[in-house]
């Protein structure tokens, strides 16, 4: 956990204002203990994303709910594919063999 001054010293650049109208957005979710937020390695990774979407590809804060709703939808669609192939994985060996084969004759 990290407290939102050591988070504010770790990337140069990120200003108090900014970080509070992140999490009021809700883009990053920190949790709260009195007047103290905490931020969870998924919120320093998030923040880091944030800033680097806005730094490298120069998306401004009004285009920046759309790309953090892609990239979330992608994570999502990746866990799906995760569980999906570790579903197939504990199929029969019949079974996993016919949704091969089903799989390289379907069109795209």
């Amino acid at each position: 956990m990290m407290t939102f001054e050591e988070l504010l010293g770790r990337y140069a650049g990120l200003d108090r204002r900014e970080l509070h109208s992140w999490i009021a957005e809700g883009w990053v979710r920190p949790e709260r203990s009195g007047e103290t937020w905490h931020f969870t390695e998924v919120d320093v990774a998030r923040v880091a994303l944030i800033l680097e979407i806005r730094r490298e590809f120069a998306i401004d804060e009004a285009g920046l709910p759309l790309v953090l709703s892609l990239i979330d939808q992608i994570y999502a669609l990746r866990r799906q594919m995760r569980r999906l192939c570790e579903a197939l994985s504990r199929q029969p060996p019949e079974v996993q063999e016919a949704i091969r084969q089903a799989l390289q004759t379907t069109e795209p």
